[in-house]
């Protein structure tokens, strides 16, 4: 279980931008659409995706914004920016290189030689 989480810890930025990329959403929402994408094989508390969610905003690649509905509480709307889909494109370069490292190595290949 450590694994996961540490390979959650580290990819969670990507999975927010992944989401973002596909239109705005709140906390809440972006928690819940990698939940729906995951099959619910993962799963975001708040303490583990606002950081995230604050740490994009601060590096320039999320831009949040209040959003006020008539009976509703206030809820901060994110939205990915030019920058923030620049490093979604490198992160997932990125992400490509290391799966097709792992595969080689879990299979055994050397070389050239591409993975069965």
């Amino acid at each position: 279980m450590q694994d996961e989480r540490e390979l959650l810890r580290g990819n969670t930025p990507t999975m927010v931008l992944a989401i973002l990329k596909d239109g705005a959403q709140h906390g809440y929402g972006i928690a819940r659409e990698i939940n729906r994408r995951t099959n619910n094989a993962l799963k975001f508390k708040q303490g583990t995706l606002y950081p995230v969610l604050h740490a994009l905003e601060a590096e320039g690649f999320v831009s949040g914004l209040w959003e006020t509905i008539e009976g509703e509480r206030p809820r901060r709307v994110y939205t990915i920016t030019e920058s923030g889909l620049t490093e979604y494109e490198r992160r997932i370069r990125v992400w490509n290189e290391f799966v097709h490292a792992m595969g080689r190595v879990t299979e055994g290949v050397t070389g050239n030689e591409q993975p069965a």
